[in-house]
């Protein structure tokens, strides 16, 4: 009986820390925040809003794999363009042009956090990579002639072409990166923040047109390629 005893505190006591360090399988986060436009690509869009929910699955208690799907809007700045009543004609007066993006995400990534889930604070680092569906509208009042050339629009007509022509919905299924990282405070349902750094491939866009008149060498097509910086604050649980 003293050896059957015995026996039964030791595999009590082997499996005591075990269970106390094991953590939940999974989580759910729910957020939003703001995302910041990087490099050229903040002279079409403004700091915009972001929302993310995702589920983490754990394979050990500190590495996880997540996924994840962001919603994302930033407004352009209103931008006058010269407009013109015919195609060679001299500007006489000004185009209005509205612009936004939106932006449909999934992202698969690895999750690496520093604490157990029974810990109150706890850090962890992500990364990996995903499908970003990006939508530009455009809208304006005016009717004529004018010329524009931008990447983030999916339009470059470096010569005078039909507003209409510029106008309406353009979209592109490209693929991206992120990688960034967090805090969280809590323990079953824990506050989060979150850093990440996005960088996505786009299509290049072709100039509509030959070079326009000018001394300067223009290429032959521009690249949309695009990177920003959301901050999110949330949920997990």
């Amino acid at each position: 009986m003293r050896t059957v005893t015995l026996a039964l505190l030791v595999v009590i006591g082997a499996a005591a820390p075990a269970l106390a360090q094991d953590d939940k399988r999974y989580d759910v986060n729910i957020g939003g925040g703001a995302m910041f436009p990087l490099g050229s690509y903040k002279d079409s869009f403004n700091t915009g809003g972001n929302f993310a929910f995702g589920a983490t699955f754990f394979i050990t208690p500190h590495i996880g794999i997540q996924g994840e799907y962001n919603y994302d809007k930033m407004s352009g700045p209103e931008r006058t363009l010269g407009l013109s009543a015919t195609p060679t004609a001299l500007a006489s007066g000004t185009a209005l042009i509205q612009s936004n993006q939106q932006l449909h995400v999934g992202l698969f990534d690895l999750v690496a956090r520093s604490r157990s889930s029974d810990s109150a604070v706890a850090g962890y680092v992500l990364g990996g990579g995903g499908i970003y569906h990006r939508m530009v509208q455009l809208t304006s009042p005016a009717i004529g002639y004018v010329t524009v050339c931008d990447p983030y629009w999916y339009a470059c007509y470096p010569t005078a072409t039909s507003v209409d022509r510029i106008l309406g919905d353009r979209s592109s299924n490209d693929f991206g990166i992120n990688f960034g990282g967090g805090m969280t405070f809590g323990h079953e349902a824990k506050f989060y923040v979150e850093a990440r750094y996005h960088y996505v491939w786009g299509p290049a866009v072709n100039q509509a047109t030959a070079t326009p008149a000018s001394s300067s060498t223009v290429p032959t097509n521009v690249s949309s390629n695009a990177s920003y910086f959301p901050i999110v604050f949330g949920v997990r649980f």
